[in-house]
């Protein structure tokens, strides 16, 4: 091949193939302008204020709210253990303006509710997992229970009524567990919310209260409630004096649930793309991944997809689970 024509191939190559990358950071730089938000951000919290997943959503939204220079605005739908909210959004236009702040209840209320007015498989896309928490056995701060050795003696006297964040939570199912695995007599009273929960425990108005760990603390640093067992499978770092369930004669007994985003179907990839980069962001940083530690979240790096592979293994999972224990909610 003459030379002439070699540097002339050469040179062509070389400037289809910038012509090729000029074309690329063109297309995708639209394609980011066009998934930016520009309408200001809801975000949709299936539980009352001053359960843990509102906590959640209210800091991850400020954050967002800084970071994207949008209004971000958190809205408490509660309701059928967050049946009420997710229906909302799953009718929500996928403009990037609605957004789900869930925890594991998602994965839950498929097994427990004989019917729902959406299709927690079909009419949501995973967008991040925050991460993940224990939930936290609870009595008033007079109460004469301090372990579960005290729990089942006294539960062999009368049932003990236990509060929970409402039907079908992962604070129900780790309840019910609990009592089959210690072989407990209690009776699940169910709120509507942590918050609403942990409020009734620290009044004295039932006996103990299974709880996420975010929603405890306030009241356990107020003194205002003792934890007196934990459901995950290590003691958490801020209370290391409560000992686990599975250290409490259940051996193996492990419940913890995660918490994360999800968005209408409808909504683009590009526009969840954007969304979880924006929260990778907000979480990879130092203060924020102290603030979740500090709340008892172990703080997640997964992808959407990743996410979206956890609750349809959980939706599966919990299915079995409440088929065993015969729960059902009308």
């Amino acid at each position: 091949m003459p030379r002439v024509f070699q540097r002339f191939s050469w040179w062509w190559v070389a400037s289809a193939t910038v012509a090729c990358i000029a074309a690329g950071l063109w297309l995708g730089g639209s394609s980011m302008a066009a998934a930016r938000f520009d309408k200001p951000i809801t975000i949709v919290v299936t539980f009352p204020p001053g359960g843990g997943t509102d906590l959640l959503a209210r800091k991850l939204g400020a954050a967002l709210q800084q970071r994207t220079g949008q209004t971000v605005v958190v809205e408490n739908r509660p309701g059928a253990s967050g049946n009420i909210g997710a229906r909302h959004v799953a009718q929500a236009p996928g403009d990037g303006s609605s957004w789900l702040m869930v925890n594991s209840s998602f994965a839950i209320n498929p097994a427990v509710y004989r019917q729902l007015d959406f299709d927690p498989r079909q009419d949501f896309k995973a967008v991040f997992n925050v991460g993940t928490i224990a939930s936290v056995l609870v009595v008033p701060q007079a109460s004469e229970l301090h372990n579960l050795t005290d729990v089942r003696a006294s539960a062999q006297q009368l049932q003990l009524p236990f509060a929970s964040c409402g039907n079908g939570t992962p604070q129900h199912l780790a309840g019910e567990m609990l009592a089959q695995a210690a072989q407990l007599h209690l009776q699940h009273v169910p709120y509507k919310g942590c918050g609403p929960a942990i409020t009734a425990v620290a009044a004295g108005q039932v006996a103990m209260g299974m709880v996420t760990a975010s929603s405890a603390a306030p009241l356990i640093e107020a003194g205002r409630v003792r934890a007196i067992a934990i459901t995950a499978p290590q003691r958490l770092a801020q209370w290391p004096q409560v000992a686990t369930v599975a250290e409490q004669g259940s051996a193996g007994f492990s419940v913890e649930q995660w918490h994360g985003l999800l968005a209408p179907a409808a909504t683009s990839d590009a526009v969840v793309q954007h969304m979880h980069a924006e929260l990778a962001q907000i979480l990879a940083e130092p203060a924020m991944q102290q603030w979740l530690r500090e709340q008892g979240y172990t703080p997640m790096q997964q992808s959407a997809a990743e996410f979206g592979r956890v609750i349809a293994s959980d939706i599966d999972r919990y299915a079995a689970v409440a088929q065993q224990l015969g729960l059902r909610v009308d």
